[in-house]
């Protein structure tokens, strides 16, 4: 059997299991990442989709009414707040929240394969009742239906990715959800930039319509994946857990990664497997706990949003047109999907860590530039003025390098980070926690980013600046490296870092997250 993983001096080895990428993990990870494009439709339809003047009138007149009071000189910060508004977008990401703590237990008991067919399921139904939307409440119930569907999606999609990828391409496999992400987005902005010209007022309808797509293609997709061999074991399902990881790895000779997936399996049948909630707060855990928590959280705090979510809102915000400002957000997405792939190239051979800190310092310095920029064209611009072209297009361009740097660090990683680093027994309670600190942090940024656009105006750049500042440092000093680990031996990261391994060394009694060493003897597994 091969060696097990060494860490240390910032150089980590996984353990090499027989076998690599074969063409039916390949397809059945692209399947599965598909459940990307009905997150990322969303992100970016709803902001395009606010910004129509024909979905204003319907919805929300007091918004529309704002705005052509700000074309002819009123405040060109604050013609945008509204809290119904921003309701409409934020109440998605509330609902998510609650839902993913249901959904772990979904993902526990009937596997990885169903929860996704779930979330396509629920999102089709959402993104017909916002189609077909009459009033402000019907909008705001199918919003929290996708919000459900966002919550299965983004829970069961990240592990199934990472518990199906061969261990030294469990990050670039993992990547192509967000991959699928970007493409989401892109789409969204284009299906906008048309919707938006359609006479008789009911573009906007297609817009929210369309989410349909994506949503019929993961639920259907769904039906015809394998669950992952990790999720099978643990439900009891060998003898298939066994036929799977060998179609997978292609080969015949899975014995070690077999025992070692059957190991973790069985650690999992205590307490963690009866109560994960209970389990993932032990002191042995808290590393992982801490990761899963603090990467979303700090994802939302990029400032992200400000970019994905309004921008179109943002565009017409500092002066550009409405075909400007939509063509500007079609530019940020090819941008998205583009530096995409960059991390798909980069983060199973420079690693988490560097991604990390490339694109933090990269984000740090286009904020800071972009804030300066507007505060000096835009300054408190209350009487209907534009910001000069030549400002405009230099704002789009840093915010277009902004967008790269999230898309090739914060953005995929912010993903990856927590799918990988929890035992098997607390897994999807981990994930649970991840998927809800994003939620959580992502409604209250969705609700609160018109009003501080409104009071802080310029200042709002700096605001995240400093927050991109904060995490970064944060992975330089507490995130351990990942990449090559096979994921049922990740304590090996934990136990030899400089800070984390106080909480993960082994006590007197035994205790603590040992790693597995699992081999074949005398017809049965020894766990050492």
């Amino acid at each position: 059997m091969a060696a097990a993983a060494t860490v240390g001096g910032g150089q980590r080895q996984g353990k090499e299991y027989p076998g690599g990428l074969t063409l039916y993990v390949f397809i059945t990870c692209a399947v599965a990442a598909t459940g990307g494009l009905i997150v990322g439709y969303d992100i970016g339809i709803s902001g395009g989709a606010t910004s129509m003047d024909t979905f204003l009138q319907q919805f929300f007149p007091s918004v529309y009414r704002k705005e052509q009071t700000a074309r002819g000189g009123g405040s060109q910060y604050c013609k945008f707040d509204s809290q119904l508004l921003t309701a409409f977008t934020s109440s998605l990401y509330l609902a998510a929240l609650v839902a993913s703590f249901f959904v772990a237990s979904v993902a526990r008991s009937l596997g990885r394969k169903w929860s996704m067919f779930g979330g396509g399921f629920s999102f089709l139904a959402g993104a017909a009742l916002n189609a077909a939307a009459r009033n402000v409440a019907m909008l705001i119930f199918g919003r929290i239906l996708l919000g459900v569907g966002v919550a299965f999606a983004g829970l069961s999609i990240p592990i199934y990715l990472s518990e199906m990828a061969p261990h030294r391409l469990r990050g670039t496999l993992n990547i192509g959800l967000q991959l699928m992400i970007t493409v989401g987005i892109f789409s969204a902005n284009l299906v906008n930039y048309g919707a938006a010209k359609i006479r008789g007022g009911w573009g906007w309808r297609l817009s929210l319509g369309l989410a349909a797509v994506p949503a019929i293609i993961i639920a259907a997709g769904s039906l015809f994946l394998p669950d992952t061999p990790n999720s099978l074991i643990t439900r009891g399902y060998h003898e298939e857990a066994r036929r799977v990881l060998r179609r997978i790895r292609g080969k015949d000779d899975v014995d070690d990664e077999y025992a070692d997936l059957v190991a973790a399996a069985g650690e999992a049948s205590g307490a963690a497997r009866r109560q994960p909630w209970l389990a993932i707060l032990e002191r042995r855990h808290r590393p992982q706990l801490a990761v899963a928590v603090l990467v979303p959280f700090f994802q939302q705090l990029t400032g992200i949003n400000v970019i994905m979510f309004y921008a179109p809102v943002l565009f017409r915000t500092i002066g550009l047109g409405g075909d400007a400002a939509l063509m500007s957000a079609v530019i940020t997405g090819l941008v998205n999907i583009a530096a995409t792939f960059v991390s798909v190239a980069a983060v199973d051979r420079l690693g988490r860590r560097k991604l990390f800190f490339q694109g933090g310092c990269q984000m740090l310095a286009c904020q800071v530039i972009v804030g300066t920029l507007i505060g000096v064209a835009f300054r408190d611009n209350d009487d209907g003025a534009t910001i000069p072209r030549a400002y405009a297009a230099a704002v789009v361009a840093l915010i277009c390098a902004y967008v790269a740097g999230f898309a090739w660090s914060w953005g995929p990683l912010a993903i990856l980070i927590p799918s990988e680093v929890f035992p098997l027994g607390i897994r999807p309670a981990g994930q649970a926690i991840a998927l809800a600190v994003n939620m959580l942090s992502t409604f209250a940024v969705a609700q609160a980013f018109l009003p501080m656009l409104c009071h802080m105006r310029f200042g709002l750049f700096y605001f995240f600046a400093g927050w991109v500042l904060a995490m970064t440092l944060f992975v330089a000093a507490f995130l351990p490296e990942t990449k090559g680990v096979p994921i049922e031996r990740m304590g090996a990261v934990w136990r030899t870092h400089w800070f984390w391994q106080r909480f993960v060394v082994a006590d007197e009694d035994g205790n603590g997250d040992v790693e597995m060493d699992c081999r074949k003897a005398d017809g049965g597994i020894v766990v050492r």
